[in-house]
């Protein structure tokens, strides 16, 4: 897999405009799990209008925004290990619980940070070889299984500028065949029987030049919405 060339940083979305992109794609009613790390940032964005139920694997059904100063909880924290606040009706369980919410098929949505996906939709996020092993996979594996729709948040390429988006994963997998869509920090791209298809790309880059910087083929059967800055904190899907 050869170097991409990737555009400069300050043309790419950062990691709140993605979170922005994925909380205005999750419908009103949906019980949603965030894991840690970016997908954790969606819970700040989430549409007022609608109302959507956060699940946090650490045992929170009902999980609000992140919170600091005097009206932090210690107690109370997401899967990053930030305190959160809690809305109205919200749960707390133990761990057995919130993962039989998780395995039983309760979940209409997971958001996960991701290392490599590959075009058919298998994930691999918890280890990049067998040097970097962690103790455990954690529950990653149970959502990704588990819930009715898996979105992946990620950068498209590495620091070293290496494609993210593959024919097939190289690292282990957690996963097979288990995404639905990928956020990154240049497009949005739907998995479907086809491979890759392309559903949203950030203004000012083209087709071609996103390609360049991803190894699996990127379909588009359809011309992609295009992703505009609204403001430098404000990214929204051209109307």
């Amino acid at each position: 897999m050869s170097q991409a060339l990737l555009p400069p940083r300050e043309q790419r979305l950062s990691r709140h405009h993605i979170a922005q992109l994925v909380a205005s794609d999750i419908p009103d009613g949906s019980i949603v799990n965030l894991g840690i790390g970016m997908p954790t940032l969606v819970s700040n964005y989430l549409p007022p209008d609608r109302e959507i139920v956060l699940h946090s694997e650490n045992g929170i059904l009902g999980m609000g925004a992140v919170v600091e100063g005097e009206r932090a909880d210690p107690d109370l924290i997401n899967a990053s290990r930030e305190t959160i606040s809690l809305l109205p009706g919200a749960s707390i369980s133990e761990h057995t619980v919130s993962f039989a919410m998780m395995r039983g098929g309760h979940l209409d949505y997971t958001v996960l940070g991701g290392f490599q996906v590959a075009a058919n939709g298998d994930l691999a996020n918890w280890i990049t070889d067998a040097k970097d092993a962690i103790p455990a996979v954690g529950g990653a594996m149970d959502l990704a299984v588990g819930a009715r729709k898996v979105y992946i948040t990620m950068d498209h390429c590495t620091r070293e500028g290496m494609p993210k988006l593959l024919d097939r994963c190289t690292y282990p997998l957690t996963g097979l065949k288990v995404v639905d869509r990928i956020y990154t920090d240049m497009a949005v791209v739907d998995i479907s029987t086809q491979g890759m298809v392309l559903y949203a790309i950030l203004d000012g880059i083209s087709i071609a030049t996103l390609q360049s910087v991803t190894q699996a083929t990127l379909h588009t059967p359809i011309p992609p919405r295009i992703i505009e800055r609204v403001s430098d904190d404000r990214v929204q899907y051209r109307a």
